[in-house]
């Protein structure tokens, strides 16, 4: 299938699909009026157009003006044509919105119940506005086989040493309750088995879980300078998240003020990451 690139207006964007060489018509939405009287017009009578020569039209791009207006009223046109013409796809036709989209626009839009099918978001995907840079380290945890600590006065800068495997355990209802870590030389969790579960700094914050699933999340990939299993492919890690995605609650998912998801150690490596803190913290002396 052949790709060509054709500016008719200032108006609008329509991409054609046909097994005849393809056209595509570029151009920028201006505000409301021109697009009234030109861009939308242009685009539905270039389409039905083509249409007779055996092209069929995909849909438009609306990229500046009240996008939640403008896509209503372009499949509201778009619904009259296709009853007006007889042509059932043409109330089908995508629309395509970008214009500096964000999370914040989204969700606005959302509220004001657009006829958008597709957002076009470049700056917001590639740059993350509200924390540009990613603030994580890399510590190390063990050396040949021998546990490390790294110990600070912020206790968020604790490391938890010691080589570890982690699991998600979920709930009756089929959400997932917390991830737990362990020490390697741990039994993972069972199904239908009470599990104690700690928060790794606080000692009051523990609880009992009793999984109705358990799922191991540790795997490796890359060990003694090789691959050790196959790579998932970009499809089965965009399935794998939106799966994931579905087993949290909506109050971990909410926008605003959402639940901190818990992540806790086992009551073993609880007694080992403090046994190991006042082993390697050193002791004042007063005078």
């Amino acid at each position: 299938m052949a790709w060509v690139v054709y500016n008719w207006s200032l108006s609008c964007t329509c991409t054609l699909n046909s097994t005849k060489p393809v056209l595509s018509s570029l151009a920028l939405p201006q505000p409301i009026l021109p697009l009234l009287r030109s861009g939308l017009l242009n685009f539905c009578a270039v389409a039905l157009a083509l249409n007779d020569q055996g092209y069929r039209a995909v849909g438009i791009r609306i990229d500046s003006g009240d996008l939640a207006y403008l896509s209503c009223l372009s499949r509201e046109t778009f619904e009259r044509i296709s009853e007006r013409f007889k042509l059932t796809w043409f109330s089908k036709l995508t629309i395509v919105a970008s214009n500096d989209i964000n999370e914040e626009t989204i969700l606005s839009l959302n509220e004001q119940g657009h006829k958008i099918d597709c957002f076009g978001i470049g700056t917001h995907l590639v740059t993350c506005q509200r924390q540009p840079a990613l603030g994580c380290v890399y510590k190390m945890v063990e050396i040949n086989s021998q546990p490390r600590i790294k110990l600070s006065q912020d206790v968020a800068k604790v490391t938890m040493p010691g080589n570890k495997n982690v699991f998600r355990l979920y709930g009756a209802d089929g959400h997932a309750l917390i991830d737990l870590l362990q020490r390697v030389d741990e039994s993972p969790p069972e199904v239908g088995q009470k599990v104690l579960c700690r928060h790794p700094f606080q000692e009051s914050k523990r609880a009992y879980v009793i999984p109705t699933h358990v799922e191991a999340l540790y795997k490796v990939y890359w060990a003694d300078g090789r691959v050790t299993q196959a790579m998932p492919s970009l499809d089965e890690v965009r399935e794998r998240v939106q799966n994931s995605l579905k087993t949290l609650r909506q109050d971990h998912k909410r926008t605003l003020n959402p639940t901190p998801y818990k992540v806790a150690v086992s009551d073993n490596l609880y007694n080992f990451i403090h046994d190991l803190w006042l082993q390697n913290a050193p002791i004042g002396e007063l005078s």
